[in-house]
This record gives structure tokens, C-alpha cells and sequence, in this order.
């Protein structure tokens, strides 16, 4: 189509250039005209060279070299003056009707040819959107996905089978009176496998697989998208049985709103089509339409009703076991090393999507081959979602030591939060190297899934991401901009509280702000309330950070020691992991258990002191 587009306007361009071309070369070329009553004059006083005669038009030059051109409503009464004043006298006969008409004829052949362009029709028939390779078709065996490429999915995937049993045996169905669900809407957050299991109903069923992108069917021409769903129907129904897959439906399928005009109004058109097309199958037709999007909330309720999308499956992300079956479908093309434990990965990958898992293991083998190894190994996977979670490394950034210690004192006033608090997420890796758009990192990665967060999670949440700028402010005493993420994310943590989940014993279990939970992310839906009650939720935010602050604030206290061993061991490594985590952690506990007993060890010598004082003075 591009292409197309770009030719039309070269088209349209040179013609017009030619135009004002020809126009300017009439201009130069066509003498001034001359009256007919000063010709006549000029004729008599014999100021006049000679004439050419072509039809009415006479064309001519006087005694001065003047060109000029005039009209004379009576050619044979004036041939006598003519021959009398003796001068040059040449005659054209006037032109034909076939000279007359070429031009005209020349100007609508390229108005039709542009039209043909734009219209995306050719004289030879045919489909031009198949043509342009504007859907996808796969009827073949070439590369057809099965059940066997899909995993994570297990529920969606039961839901399908009996699709996959009725394009295969639709005439057990059709006799017993059965229909099988006309489309079928698969929903959830991206990446997570709609596609592909789309593709792996068609190549279970071994039936045709139509796919074409929502955005496609919307071109800036009226009616185009229209035609072309209308195109697509009958081609498949012709092709049945079959499926015709729309990725992203919400691009076509958005709710109509009415009384708009331009984009709007072609988009509502194609939706009219599609909800027209999908209405008329009859209950024998085995075409089956499944729709993939992340925003089924914006779609138009016609298209969801019963009859058309009668199924509507959410397609969510993996949990860990279905992580683990993912892994093993992409480690099948990957040459891994024997002692790699899938288990292990999937359990610090958590919220990571099929496509996010692939990525992964394609990350894990450019590194391993980059390093010419044989085989992928734990490092190369460890290696690769840390460039995925934290990115890239920046060991060439220039920072000096002042700043170097301040990051290793922040990062272990994180950790040491973390590891001392309950219901903390377990700590994975710290590093002070300056990746992405951080200057060091703290990762924490949950031990099993989680669906509900407890309130002491949510304060013990907020007291982490606390910790960094209050051990910046024991040891160093002064703050920095370090922190800028950190006290955002505690405060909106602090407001989801008191808003949205009820857990303020001020406020009470009123919501006072919304988020819709969508798969593109949330949005933020803001209530309706009183000035009195917004200064009522900020006191009861500042409360919860202030409280968490100085409760954060005893803990570092208390463990002062510990700060500064932490930080020492990440100024000497850089990065270190869990094991490295609690060997650091160990020892200090230790340490402390030891000076402890130290301590009361001597407190009880020195109760003794003054009874052994005592028997002395008395023998004496």
C-alpha cells in the first residue's frame, strides 16, 4: 500500500509539473493577440508581412517583425484584400475532431489510472489484499504450532480442545443440534501466548489459519475497511473450515460513541461490517473467528454479546509451575548443560510472560556464545535476567569514591531492612554498578506467589524502601537525591492504603481512590470527596511515612555495625547474591551473640566484685 501511495503522488506530481510545463511553453510560444479591426487597418496601410491561415485562426507578422495572432469570422471575403496587398500567404487546414478530443481523452485516462492506483484495483481481477500480503494465510504444514508449543496456559487450553474436536468432527455437533461458539475473545496482558495458541488451534485442527492485524481493515479511505472484512469472510467461508485470527480487535472493535465523524466514523463502519459478517454464519458453517487484545474494557458490547464472541478467555500470566513448562519449551532448541535447574530460574522470574521467558533464554545463549562456552549454564541465565530486571551494566560511568560510598551505605540500608523485617520479600542479588538508569540496585524476589498483601507486608515495604536514605543519614549525616525513587514509591504505597484498600484506622474501610486493573497497566480513578477529607487522607499518609521512617530509623540504629560491615563488603565486590548475603548477615550475628555474652560476662564479675570486697574488710 505504501508503495502504491508513494507511485500515485510521483504520478500526480509529474502530471502537474507537465501541466504547468505546457502552459508555460504555450505562454512563450503564442503570440499577442491582435484585434481583427486593427488587422484590418494594419492590412490597408500595408503594414503587414505575412499571414498563415489554420481554420478561423490567422497568425502573422507585420513590417516591424511583430508577431500576432487574431480571428476572422469571414476567411473567403477576406482573401481578395489578401492578394491584393501581395504578400506571403500560407494556409493549414483546420484540425479534426480526433486531434481535438486526444488531449481530453489523454487527461481522463490518467485521472482513471491515478483512481485505479489509490483503489487498489488492476484490470486482471483478483484479490488485491491477498495480493498485497495484507493477511497471513497458513494452510500447509509449514510452520504450524501445536499444543506441544504451548505451556503456562493449561486452563485456557482445555477451554480450546473442544474447539479443536468440532473443526475436526463438526458433523457429530451438527446432528445432535450443538453450535460451537462463533468466536472466541482471548484477553490478558501482553505476551503471555494469544497468538500462538491461536495458531496452535488451526494446527491441531489441520484447518486453514487466516491472520490479519485489527489496525489492517483502517485505511483513510472511506469503505476500505469495510470491503476488505467483507473480502475476508467470503474468502473463508469458502476455505471452510477454518479460523481467521484478528490480533489487536480493539483497534476496530473499540466501543462507538456516535456523532463523530472522519477516522471514527470508517472504524464504526468496519464494525458494522464484522458484527454484519459474523451474524451471518449459519449454524453449519465451521468459520471460527478468534479476536486477541489487551483492552477488552473499551470494546463495543455488540461485539461481545452472545452469538458472536460467546467465549472470552483470559490468557494470564504463568505461574511458577507454568514457568517451568515454559522454560522447557524453549530450552528444546537451546544446547543447555546438564546440571541447568529450570526450577531454580522460574522461581526468580516472577510475572515474567511467555515472551518475557523466551527473551530469557535467548539472552542466556547470546551470552553463553559470546563467552565461546558449549553449553548454556546457571550464569548465563543468572547473567541474562539481570540484564532483563536491572539492565545493562555501566562499569565504564564516572563515579568517584565519595559517591561510590554513599550508594554501597544506601543499598545496605535497603538490604539489611529487608533481611530484619518479617514478611519481606527474600533478598536476591545487591550490586553498587550502575545499571540502566540506576546507580545501584537492591533485588528482591518473592519466594512464592503472591495474590493478597497483608498490611505488615505493605508498612514492612515501605520501611525498605525507607532504609537507603536513613542509613545516608546515620552515617554521613546529610541526605542526597539518591532516594527521589525510593520515597515515591513509599508514598504511593502509603496512599493506596488509606484510599484504596481500607486499612487507615482514621479513615476506615472507605475507598477513596480507584484504580482500574487493566492488562496495559492501571489507571487511577479519583473520588469525589470533601477539602476536609483530602486533608484528612494527607495527615494519615504523613502518619504512616513518619511512623515507618522512625521505626526504620531504631532498626539501623540498633544495627549500626552491620550498615557499615554490609557496605564494606559491597565496596570490595561490587555485587554479591544471596549466599554471600546471609554469610555476611551470619557472621554479624554471631559477632553480636558473642559480644553479648561478653557483656553479661561482665556485669556478673562485676556483681561478684563488691561481696569478694566485703569478706575482706570483715577478716580483716
Amino acid at each position: 500500500m505504501k508503495n502504491r501511495v508513494q507511485f500515485g503522488f510521483l504520478v500526480i506530481f509529474l502530471t502537474v509539473l507537465g501541466v504547468l510545463g505546457y502552459n508555460a511553453w504555450l505562454l512563450e510560444t503564442t503570440p499577442p493577440e491582435r484585434l481583427y479591426s486593427d488587422f484590418l487597418t494594419d492590412l490597408q496601410d500595408g503594414q503587414i508581412a505575412s499571414v498563415h491561415l489554420q481554420g478561423e485562426e490567422i497568425r502573422g507578422e507585420d513590417r516591424q517583425g511583430r508577431e500576432f495572432r487574431t480571428f476572422s469570422p469571414d476567411i473567403p471575403g477576406l482573401m481578395p484584400q489578401l492578394v491584393k496587398a501581395k504578400m506571403t500567404v500560407s494556409v493549414e487546414p483546420p484540425p479534426s475532431l480526433f486531434n481535438q478530443l486526444a488531449g481530453i481523452v489523454f487527461l481522463i485516462m490518467a485521472v482513471v489510472g491515478l483512481w485505479l492506483v489509490f483503489t487498489k484495483r488492476s484490470f486482471g481481477g483478483g484479490n488485491s489484499i491477498w495480493k498485497d500480503k495484507r493477511f497471513q494465510i497458513r494452510t500447509g504444514p509449514g510452520d504450524t504450532k501445536t499444543f506441544a508449543d504451548v505451556a503456562g496456559i493449561d486452563e485456557v487450553r482445555e477451554e480450546v480442545i473442544e474447539i479443536v474436536d468440532f473443526l475436526k468432527n463438526h458433523e457429530k455437533y451438527n446432528m445432535l443440534g450443538g453450535r460451537i461458539p462463533r468466536g472466541v475473545l482471548l484477553q490478558g496482558p501482553p505476551g503471555t501466548g494469544k497468538t500462538l495458541l491461536a495458531r496452535a488451534i488451526a494446527g491441531e485442527a489441520s484447518v486453514p489459519f487466516y491472520s490479519i492485524g485489527g489496525s489492517d481493515f483502517v485505511e483513510m479511505f472511506a469503505g476500505v475497511g469495510a470491503s476488505r472484512v467483507r473480502e475476508l469472510f467470503g474468502l473463508a467461508k469458502k476455505s471452510a473450515p477454518c479460523i481467521i485470527f484478528i490480533d489487536e480487535i480493539d483497534a476496530i472493535g473499540s466501543r462507538r460513541n456516535g456523532g463523530s465523524g472522519g477516522s471514527h466514523e470508517e472504524r464504526e463502519q468496519t464494525l458494522n461490517a464484522m458484527l454484519v459478517e459474523m451474524d451471518g454464519f449459519s449454524s453449519n458453517e465451521t468459520v471460527i473467528v478468534i479476536g486477541a487484545t489487551n483492552r477488552p474494557d473499551i470494546l463495543d458490547p455488540a461485539l461481545l454479546r452472545p452469538g458472536r464472541f460467546d467465549r472470552q478467555l483470559t490468557v494470564s500470566l504463568p505461574n511458577l509451575h507454568g514457568r517451568v513448562r515454559i522454560l522447557e519449551v524453549h530450552t528444546r532448541l537451546v544446547t543447555v548443560s546438564s546440571s541447568l535447574n529450570l526450577t531454580l530460574i522460574a522461581q526468580g522470574i516472577p510475572g515474567f510472560s511467555g515472551a518475557d521467558i523466551a527473551n530469557l533464554v535467548n539472552e542466556a545463549a547470546l551470552i553463553a556464545a559470546r563467552q565461546k562456552k558449549n553449553a548454556v549454564e546457571m550464569i548465563d541465565f543468572e547473567a541474562a535476567k539481570d540484564k532483563i530486571l536491572m539492565g545493562l551494566e555501566r562499569r565504564n560511568s564516572a563515579i568517584n569514591e565519595k559517591e561510590r560510598r554513599i550508594i554501597a551505605y544506601h543499598e545496605a540500608g535497603h538490604a539489611i531492612v529487608a533481611r530484619l523485617l518479617p514478611e519481606t520479600d527474600e533478598l536476591h542479588k545487591i550490586t553498587i554498578i550502575p545499571r540502566g538508569m540506576a546507580l545501584g540496585l537492591t533485588q528482591q524476589v518473592p519466594f512464592e506467589e503472591r495474590y493478597t498483601y497483608s498490611i505488615v507486608y505493605l508498612l514492612s515495604r515501605i520501611k525498605v524502601l525507607l532504609g537507603g536514605r536513613i542509613a545516608e543519614k546515620i552515617v554521613f549525616n546529610h541526605l542526597s537525591t539518591g532516594a527521589a525513587n525510593d520515597i515515591a514509591a513509599a508514598t504511593d504505597i502509603a496512599c493506596r492504603l488509606v484510599c484504596e484498600w481500607g486499612m487507615s484506622s482514621a479513615l476506615g474501610s472507605t475507598v477513596y481512590r480507584r484504580k482500574q486493573h487493566q492488562f496495559l497497566g492501571d489507571i487511577d480513578t479519583k473520588g469525589d470527596f470533601s477539602e476536609a477529607t483530602a486533608r484528612e487522607i494527607d495527615l494519615e499518609v504523613r502518619r504512616i511515612i513518619n511512623e515507618c521512617y522512625e521505626e526504620t530509623e531504631k532498626l539501623l540504629r540498633a544495627n549500626n555495625r552491620l550498615i557499615h560491615e554490609l557496605a564494606e563488603v559491597l565496596l570490595v565486590n561490587e555485587t554479591i547474591d544471596a549466599e554471600e548475603i546471609n554469610i555476611v548477615m551470619h557472621c554479624y550475628e554471631n559477632t553480636e551473640k558473642i559480644r553479648k555474652e561478653q557483656q553479661k560476662d561482665r556485669q556478673r564479675i562485676g556483681q561478684q566484685t563488691p561481696a569478694a570486697d566485703t569478706i575482706k574488710e570483715m577478716r580483716a
